[in-house]
Parts: C-alpha cells; structure tokens; sequence
C-alpha cells in the first residue's frame, strides 16, 4: 500500500501519517525527516542539500525525488508507506509518478486533509512548538504559499482518479476513521 497525505501546515497530516503507518504495519516517510537524517547522516545527497540550503536556495524538485527514491529502495519499504510532505510540486508528482512505473508499483491513494483556514490558525497557535513563523501573520503568508506553490498537485491527482477529499476537522480519531473510510479496499 502506497499513500500520499497532503494538506496545509496545521492540518494533522504528519498526526495521521503515523497512525496509518501504525494501522497497517507501513512505514511513515515525512521528506523533512528524510532531509535532516541524510545532512545529519553526511550521505552524498545530504551533503548536496546542506550545501544548497545552506546558500539559502531551494532544493531542486529532481533532488528531492532522488532522495524520496533513494529511501524508498529499502527492504522496508516493501509493504508500503506512506509519504507526508512530498510531493509539494507538480514536478515532483510527475517524477514521482515516473519513479512509480519504473518500480512496477501505483499510487493507492492521495489524501488531501482539508481544514478551514481558521482552523489551522487556531491549531498552529494553539500547538505551542515555539516558532519563531507561528504568529498569525506569518501563518497566513505560510498558507498562501501553500495555496498558490503547492495546491496545484491536487489537480495532478485528480485527473489521476485516486484524489480522495478529508474533512480534516474534529477529533484525531474522527479524522482516522474517516480516512480510513476513504481507503479502497478497506
């Protein structure tokens, strides 16, 4: 089984990834995570990517599919995952979707967590992590380039017939049992 979950900052996806992760026995891959253990870990690539933010650029989209596809070549992977902040292009989907077919494998499902904006302000306030971007105004600019830079790949999925829409309101459980729900074949 092979999962995207997607959505805006607050909307729970790395809170839910884990609890499908844990449901079906799959691996939660989080790109962020991957980034930090590869610079941390000094791989070829992590050296490539600290070089590259460290000159304050963004990391190419070919980048990070090699890194996505460098992880997912693990025996572990075998049952599947679950990708949690990736693709956040449209580039990025369709190399992603390419990586796909020279594995022989498909994407099961692309989740989209939705939550009005409101919402994700009150929980992002409310999380209490300390960051320094976590004031109202700062939310709101993280959000609209979400809106503008990273939406677009929902459209991509869409077309591909496997987009599925979550209400990404109430409680965790609420939010995983309607997830689960979305599922095929579950």
């Amino acid at each position: 089984m092979i999962i995207i979950i997607f959505g805006p900052p607050g909307s729970g996806k790395g809170t839910q990834a884990k609890k499908i992760a844990a449901h079906f026995d799959i691996i939660h891959l989080s790109t962020g995570n991957v980034f930090r253990n590869a610079i941390r870990e000094e791989t070829e690539l992590g050296v490539k990517i600290k070089n590259i933010m460290d000159a304050g650029q963004l990391v190419p989209d070919q980048t990070v599919v090699d890194l996505v596809e460098q992880t997912i070549s693990g025996k572990d992977f075998d049952k599947g995952y679950i990708l949690d902040g990736f693709p956040r292009t449209v580039e990025q989907a369709v190399a992603y979707d390419k990586l796909l077919a020279r594995r022989n494998e498909s994407l099961d499902s692309f989740l989209s967590l939705h939550v009005p904006s409101e919402e994700l302000i009150k929980r992002m306030l409310a999380r209490g992590e300390g960051r320094s971007d976590d004031t109202v105004e700062k939310i709101k600019v993280r959000l609209d380039v979400y809106e503008k830079e990273t939406c677009p790949v929902i459209n991509h999925y869409k077309k591909a017939g496997i987009f599925q829409s979550i209400d990404g309101t109430g409680s965790i459980d609420k939010i995983f049992n309607r997830i689960l729900s979305a599922l095929p074949g579950r």
